[in-house]
């Protein structure tokens, strides 16, 4: 239906922002002062009106809560027409919430937390940039419009991981995402094409609507094309190499872009394509293989780092893995994909945040092996990490709980393997997550000389004791009170199953065995030394310090046959093509300097030289003649 009312502001969700950013990156120094302040109103604004919004759809039947605005024909192109036009959904509401509530917070805490930095009135700005690029990719009622959201966050992405560049691994970090993301969204950009090529059109409804006058080969193309661009922004297997490293941003960046938003576009790419998934039995396959496969490797990851920022990357890997798996389980997962997502966004922003906090107090330093014992020190960042790791543990009645526990019941509806496998990584989150907790708040104080651990200002903790109290209730509110599955079932739809295993029997085994996973945590960092320069470990310990060699894999498999092309067609180039061109033009000059000589100038040596020319002309015509 027709946006109107609040739903006519649209456009603003997306203007604001995008004001603020081009305000605070063209208008120079004389916004420094001011500058940081302009960029969390513009998000704050977007946030109220995103309240008023939800408040107002709920008002409203189930179908009557899709709202469409368009602002004019934005392309021409044969017979491709493409309209400048947002749409608001149940399914695009949740993320603008998403987006601008956890996003206006983030903003708030750097203020405190990039305070110090000469540039962050250009941070401030590109934080606004990102905030409008992603919530055109989920307001876009078409999918170019949804890749332009789509590359706009890659660049703010990209622009904020370098935004140090002063440092080397900074911007080389930026270069590295910027260049995995670029393999997806070929993915993207294929995927568009055969759209328009199969149903004449790019728009959701259109697309959507025509599924079915596909092949199940064309749609399953389309598919696994959406699946390459989601495992590149979201991190996913094979295309997950850059998220550890982007942790050389600011720690607010991380939070918003790596926890909360950016890297969960994939989910929702998926999860707004379901009716293609749905068709495309294989693709949808694929989608499971790769969310397990993640959830594995970001898990395993996550237990070997030392640093605390990259041990919550690998666990974001695993926890969007998590989403990924129940996105491809079709309609027994949609809905506790984007449930997780949204309990998810806010307690690893908690956590992300909480870890900026502890670095905040301990010089920047980031190795938990330098901490110990900062619960005395850290009273408010100490209980609010505590609560996001009991949450992401999936403690009840922490959010975690509720949502991870939906998807791992969908798993078992699905394939009692994958069950188990969800299980198995949830074990896991239980002892990296405590041993992240331990290392960094018990035991005794390994800190470097000249360090004194301190609290937060109350700029940064507001917003780690607001995430905190989302990570308790935020569950219990969506799944009962919300009702996040009657809420998506309009746009993703829903379809529960019954299986054998009581779901209390479930909900116990799982607990049981995220306890046993956080006893030997804890076991092993709170109750023993932990010494200040990491063992050897076995070899898969040392694997995971090295991000289970997906650098390597990537260096042997893209970058070296890359570079060994690159040499070849420099030498094809130089030896043939030039050397053509370059052979060509000698040979001419050289016949030219041969010749030169019979240009003299003088009329009786051109009156010899057409004589001779027709006596060979004679010649000629008489031997052709007698022949």
């Amino acid at each position: 239906m027709p946006a109107t009312g609040v739903f006519s502001l649209l456009w603003l969700l997306i203007a604001l922002p995008l004001a603020g950013a081009a305000i605070l990156l063209f208008s120079g120094r004389k916004t420094n002062k001011w500058g940081p302040y302009l960029g969390v109103f513009t998000v704050f604004v977007d946030a109220i009106i995103a309240i008023w919004m939800l408040i107002a759809m709920m008002g409203n039947s189930a179908e009557q809560r899709t709202f469409s605005q368009n602002e004019f024909s934005w392309m021409f192109a044969g017979n491709l027409k493409v309209d400048m036009a947002f749409q608001l959904d149940q399914l695009s509401m949740v993320f603008v919430l998403l987006i601008t509530v956890v996003g206006t917070l983030i903003h708030i805490y750097s203020l405190g937390y990039m305070s110090h930095d000469p540039d962050k009135r250009k941070f401030f700005g590109y934080l606004n940039l990102f905030v409008a690029a992603m919530l055109l990719l989920v307001l876009a009622n078409n999918y170019l419009l949804l890749y332009v959201g789509w590359e706009g966050v890659g660049l703010a992405s990209f622009l904020l991981i370098s935004f140090w560049q002063i440092k080397p691994t900074a911007a080389a970090a930026g270069k590295k995402a910027f260049i995995i993301n670029r393999v997806g969204d070929v993915g993207l950009s294929l995927a568009i094409m055969v759209m328009f090529v199969t149903f004449g059109s790019v728009g959701f409804d259109e697309v959507f609507g025509s599924t079915s006058q596909a092949s199940e080969g064309t749609l399953t193309a389309i598919g696994l094309l959406l699946l390459l661009a989601a495992a590149g922004k979201s991190a996913q297997f094979p295309l997950q190499a850059w998220l550890l490293d982007a942790m050389e941003g600011p720690t607010p960046v991380s939070a918003l872009i790596h926890a909360a938003t950016m890297v969960t576009a994939g989910v929702y790419l998926i999860t707004r394509s379901n009716a293609i998934f749905d068709a495309a039995a294989w693709a949808a396959t694929a989608v499971v293989v790769v969310g397990v496969i993640t959830m594995f490797m970001g898990a395993i990851i996550g237990s070997a780092k030392d640093d605390i920022k990259k041990s919550l990357a690998g666990s974001t890997m695993s926890q969007i893995g998590y989403m990924v798996l129940a996105a491809g389980l079709g309609p027994v997962g949609y809905v506790f994909a984007i449930f997780h997502l949204l309990t998810h966004g806010v307690f690893k922003a908690g956590l992300f945040l909480g870890a900026g906090s502890v670095m905040h107090g301990m010089n920047d330093n980031v190795n938990m092996r330098r901490y110990g014992a900062l619960r005395t020190a850290m009273m408010v960042t100490y209980a609010t990490f505590i609560i996001g790791t009991l949450s992401i543990m999936g403690i009840p009645p922490f959010s975690g709980f509720w949502s991870k526990d939906s998807i791992i019941h969908a798993a078992f509806e699905s394939n009692t393997l994958v069950g188990i496998l969800t299980i198995i990584a949830a074990a896991i989150t239980g002892f990296y997550m405590t041993r992240m907790a331990a290392m960094t708040f018990f035991g005794k104080a390994r800190w470097e000389d000249g360090v004194h651990p301190h609290e937060s200002p109350k700029v940064m903790t507001i917003p780690l004791i607001i995430l905190a109290i989302g990570s308790t209730f935020m569950g219990i509110a969506l799944l009962f009170w919300g009702n996040i599955e009657t809420w998506l079932e309009p746009v993703t739809g829903f379809e529960e199953k019954h299986i054998a295993i009581p779901e209390w029997a479930l909900i116990t085994i799982t607990l049981i065995l995220v306890l046993a996973g956080a006893a030997y945590g804890w076991i092993q960092y709170a109750r023993r030394e932990v010494p200040l320069v990491a063992p050897r470990g076995n070899w898969l310990t040392r694997a995971a310090r090295q991000d289970l060699y997906g650098d390597a894999v990537n260096n042997t498999l893209v970058v070296q046959p890359s570079f060994w092309l690159s040499r070849f067609l420099v030498w094809f180039d130089g030896s043939w093509i030039d050397g053509f061109v370059n052979g060509s033009a000698a040979f001419f000059g050289g016949l030219s300097a041969r010749l030169r000589p019979y240009q003299s100038g003088f009329i009786r040596s051109y009156a010899l030289s057409m004589v001779g020319g027709a006596v060979l002309v004679v010649l000629a015509l008489v031997l052709v003649r007698l022949s």
